[in-house]
């Protein structure tokens, strides 16, 4: 599969990256992606930036040379009724928004319990994306999880950075493999992302296209091969 678009990327702004949004930019483009998105960790994650931040994200070009630059967050979800470190009337303003748990912002509930969380935030009308699904630290109950991304048209996530050997997260190719067979069976789409805190790892997809291919998922349910099909769930692309 030949992936142009890498919405999942983070920069020095979020206090554990490493690169600047300038390098991040001119690292997508060497990469020969279409669109690029900056999604930047938000505040509740240590060292992460001020709301302030993603309100100014107008001095940002929404071009690179011909390639589509979106502004989006990576939203901490911060407890099981799923509500978000910034407020619904930032996170509106956003190009996009990832909705991910991270064990510094929300403590695990049981498999029902975070299930339950994941498709109450889907509800929220500025959330495209469910990051990393795939962390056995957060145990889910992927049939209910795919059905309902499926039929509230919300994407789930094949991350790439969790699928690396040097992962921190556990479990992330069993349960990516089981919620690729899943959305295989039901004819659901996803997202992949690199999650990349590096400017040369942005677009690379190498970990997240082996398993594409290992479980044979078709490529029409694959989002990043086409602008066309990203405008179904991404705003102004």
């Amino acid at each position: 599969m030949k992936y142009i678009i890498d919405l999942h990327t983070h920069s020095i702004a979020g206090g554990h990256a490493y690169s600047t949004f300038q390098e991040n930019v001119a690292a997508a483009y060497a990469k020969g992606l279409s669109v690029y998105g900056f999604s930047e960790h938000a505040p509740a994650m240590p060292g992460g930036p001020h709301p302030y931040f993603f309100e100014n994200f107008k001095v940002l070009p929404d071009e690179y040379k011909g390639m589509r630059v979106l502004k989006g967050c990576e939203a901490n979800i911060i407890d099981l009724e799923g509500h978000f470190d910034l407020d619904d009337s930032v996170l509106a303003r956003m190009d996009y928004v990832i909705a991910s748990m991270h064990l510094p912002c929300v403590t695990s509930g049981t498999a029902r319990e975070n299930t339950d969380c994941l498709i109450k935030v889907m509800d929220n009308p500025a959330v495209q994306i469910i990051g990393h699904p795939d962390d056995s630290r957060y145990p889910l109950e992927y049939d209910r999880l795919v059905q309902a991304a499926g039929e509230k048209r919300v994407l789930l996530e094949v991350n790439n950075t969790s699928l690396s050997p040097k992962s921190f997260r556990k479990g992330g190719l069993e349960n990516v493999q089981t919620y690729l067979s899943l959305c295989k069976e039901y004819g659901v789409p996803v997202i992949v992302g690199t999650d990349s805190h590096f400017a040369p790892q942005i677009g690379d997809f190498t970990y997240a296209d082996k398993v594409l291919k290992d479980t044979d998922f078709p490529e029409e349910l694959v989002v990043n091969t086409s602008v066309e099909k990203l405008r179904e769930y991404i705003r102004g692309v």
